[in-house]
């Protein structure tokens, strides 16, 4: 068969977001021969990833609703205890701040962390990243980051990652391990990811692209 179709998705994502299951699957089939990811285990293994950095393709934007413990684990450089109380569970102030001053954005004051904040299936992060990845895929995301929260958008700045990052020559060779590392280096979820692998490898296991 060409491509993925809705069904195979569904059975391999059954908690997705409805409203999104039939965009993704059109930008999936649209982008994925433009990128490269025309094998059975090319496909398996993006999808894993995206399944697993999506939570079943159910949010496209990073989720930054921290508690103050949260805040001080996953942001130790820019939060203490004493800051962490101040900012918990306001995600625009927590981005503003967490992403000041890196990957391109101007300081907290600016609003460049909230604006080019987590987005996408591989969570595009920072002004510089948008004005790059944009740019690399003919998109005007610095000006219109929104369209990489959309399922379109979510793909191709997806596909746009792996292939920077040389993904599918990992997944050739069956290195998941490291191909999860090109995406998390800190490994995080690895069991997940792999459950997700093993089912995708199931589903996906006839795909073509003609």
């Amino acid at each position: 068969m060409s491509g993925i179709t809705l069904e195979q998705f569904h059975a391999f994502a059954p908690t997705a977001n409805p409203a999104w299951s039939a965009e993704l699957v059109a930008a999936i089939n649209e982008f994925f021969p433009k990128f490269g990811i025309t094998t059975p285990a090319r496909v398996a293994a993006f999808m894993a990833q995206a399944a697993h950095e999506t939570g079943g393709f159910t949010r496209l934007t990073e989720n930054l609703n921290y508690s103050a413990p949260g805040l001080v684990a996953t942001f130790p450089n820019r939060f203490d205890r004493s800051t962490a109380t101040i900012y918990a569970r306001q995600p625009e102030r927590i981005a503003n701040r967490a992403y000041a001053n890196k990957l391109g954005n101007g300081d907290e004051r600016s609003g460049d962390g909230w604006r080019y904040r987590g987005r996408g299936i591989f969570q595009l992060t920072g002004k510089d990243n948008y004005r790059a990845y944009g740019k690399a895929c003919g998109q005007d995301w610095l000006n219109h980051p929104e369209l990489v929260a959309e399922p379109r958008g979510a793909v191709l700045s997806a596909c746009a990652y792996w292939s920077a990052n040389s993904l599918s020559g990992l997944a050739d060779v069956g290195n998941f391990r490291e191909l999860t590392r090109k995406i998390n280096r800190a490994l995080l979820g690895l069991t997940e990811r792999e459950a997700f692998h093993k089912a995708a490898k199931k589903i996906f296991a006839n795909v073509t692209f003609l």
